[in-house]
């Protein structure tokens, strides 16, 4: 596994980190469907036993059920060997499925306090702003995210989904130690202002979604999605959505044939990409049990030569323009 140095922090971390999205199962409005609870704290022990040094949650998972697990996983591992913790506010269940956006400082206070008990720790490693939403209320958010700092109850600070103004308005009051971002080839908006941006002031970047929520390991077929559970968000996403879909699996399949030249995974192949940038610290790999992260976290120690990244240079320019020549495609977020 390769460690890089995570903005100013002077935190050594993983460049696989683990993500906790989809363990907070399909009862909430962005779940991933049903998630069994022994898996999903295997797959955190067996992460942290593979090298994997830092996991990456939120409040709003499951509303509350990720943290939840991760505690569970944590409380089995011994404690020179426990990971950091990052999470994340911003996002509050309003109690009828539907979420609330709020950066007011009591909200966050309230959703600290919640995210420590859940993660049964005295002080989360990194805290962030989830959401820039809303977009006026940024700068109390970051405010009360350096009040917490200040009090000892969260050691670093950073942000999620901030465009460059954004955090050049927060800049003004306290360094961003991170940015997470989603990065992958097929969301690859960052690459133009973000990311150079973060290079120049020292931010950090841990992206999520490397494996475009699972379209980039190789493993998914039109069938496979048309059997994803109703409670999975990912239904609603225009890329597993025909035609998108279909232009989607023969890029991969593209991938596939390289992968297998280098003997890798398509994994290793997405993973790595996002690697190759040396503004990225680390990638957010999401598992929902112990295999998933066994076969994702080989990711760690693999680098893309010259030739490698012109080949997927060559494939996404040829997504490109199939995409270009649909009508009216939409584009998701992340």
């Amino acid at each position: 596994m390769q460690y890089r140095t995570l903005g100013s922090s002077g935190l050594s971390i993983s460049v696989v980190g683990l993500g906790t999205w989809a363990i907070g199962g399909g009862d909430w409005k962005f779940g991933w469907g049903d998630q069994d609870e022994t898996s999903a704290v295997g797959a955190i022990v067996r992460a942290v036993e593979l090298g994997i040094n830092w996991i990456d949650t939120a409040a709003i998972y499951g509303e509350g059920r990720s943290e939840t697990l991760v505690a569970k996983a944590i409380e089995s591992i011994a404690p020179n060997d426990r990971p950091l913790i990052a999470t994340k506010c911003g996002r509050v269940a309003l109690g009828n499925g539907e979420i609330g956006k709020s950066l007011r400082r009591a909200s966050i206070v309230a959703e600290c306090e919640g995210s420590l008990r859940r993660l049964k720790t005295d002080v989360i490693d990194l805290y962030q702003l989830h959401w820039p939403e809303p977009d006026e209320e940024i700068e109390e958010g970051w405010q009360t995210l350096v009040e917490l700092k200040q009090q000892g109850k969260v050691r670093h600070i950073g942000v999620s989904n901030h465009s460059v103004e954004q955090m050049k308005r927060l800049q003004a009051i306290h360094p961003i130690v991170s940015l997470q971002p989603p990065y992958s080839m097929i969301a690859r908006d960052i690459e133009a202002e973000i990311l150079p941006f973060c290079q120049t002031t020292n931010v950090g970047v841990v992206c999520y979604s490397p494996m475009g929520k699972g379209l980039l390991t190789g493993r998914f077929t039109a069938d496979r999605v048309a059997a994803l559970s109703d409670k999975d968000h990912r239904t609603k996403d225009p890329r597993f959505q025909s035609p998108q879909l279909e232009i989607n699996l023969e890029f991969v399949q593209k991938l596939d044939t390289l992968a297998r030249s280098l003997n890798w995974s398509v994994t290793d192949v997405a993973i790595a990409w996002t690697l190759r940038r040396p503004e990225l610290t680390s990638a957010i790999v999401g598992a929902r049990s112990p295999e998933q992260i066994e076969q994702t976290v080989t990711a760690g120690d693999r680098v893309l030569d010259e030739a490698g990244v012109a080949t997927i240079a060559a494939a996404l320019e040829d997504r490109e323009l199939k995409l270009a020549a649909l009508p009216n495609v939409a584009r998701a977020r992340v």
